[in-house]
């Protein structure tokens, strides 16, 4: 697998052993006793390494953004979640290495491991080369963070990825949610709910909830608003 995830990279690396480490899950170690490392520390290693190309490339994509806004950016590009499907998409979940009953247990599916086996895998190519690859072969992994942040922020959180959109333009209080349609037993409620930007209606969203519809809606105005 390791020819794979080489090529899936566009990086060979010098010492291999630095890729076999990286996707070395602890449980390996008790059955395997001539292997003497675990991809723990390169993981710590390259959390940090991350951190700081994404620091960095958003910094550059955002220079209007403050520093909280940065952050969540960020956060969202490193959430757990996140990292494993990257994880996923380079098939470092097919190359890990488990000891028997972490495999019997769907270790090679659970997104701790598959996250720390990206983490640890940004590291050892830090390790293998500089940062300055490292840096390229990341982002080369994440493709447009424009795109992945575009497609993570709208679903987990488009009322505030809306009202960050419209906040530099109109201000702190340019949207408003009002229901204006409740339907059903009080044990089946549906609701729907229309958003307005400085009283002009942008969207319109069904759900089970408030709550649900707003989030509804917001998609909504979000898509509405990057077509125009």
């Amino acid at each position: 697998m390791l020819p794979q995830i080489q090529s899936r990279l566009g990086y060979t690396f010098r010492d291999p052993a630095l890729l076999e480490t990286a996707l070395t899950h602890a449980s390996f170690l008790p059955e395997n006793p001539h292997v003497r490392e675990n991809n723990q520390r390169l993981e710590f290693l390259g959390d940090a390494v991350l951190q700081l190309i994404l620091t960095e490339e958003l910094y550059r994509l955002f220079p209007d953004e403050r520093e909280g806004a940065l952050s969540r950016r960020r956060s969202m590009l490193t959430r757990g979640a996140f990292l494993a499907q990257l994880a996923r998409e380079l098939g470092l979940d097919a190359a890990l290495r488990l000891g028997t009953s972490e495999e019997s247990t769907g270790g090679r599916e659970r997104a701790g491991a598959l996250e720390d086996a990206f983490e640890a895998l940004v590291g050892a190519l830090f390790l293998d080369s500089d940062f300055p690859t490292a840096r390229r072969i990341v982002l080369a992994c994440y493709g447009s963070l424009e795109s992945r942040l575009a497609v993570v922020d709208g679903d987990e959180n488009p009322k505030g990825r809306l009202q960050e959109l419209v906040q530099p333009l109109h201000g702190n209080h340019a949207i408003r949610y009002d229901v204006i349609r409740v339907e059903g037993e009080d044990h089946a409620r549906e609701y729907e709910v229309a958003v307005y930007l400085l009283e002009r209606e942008v969207g319109t969203g069904r759900g089970t909830s408030k709550k649900l519809a707003e989030e509804s809606a917001a998609r909504a105005a979000l898509a509405k608003l990057r077509e125009s």
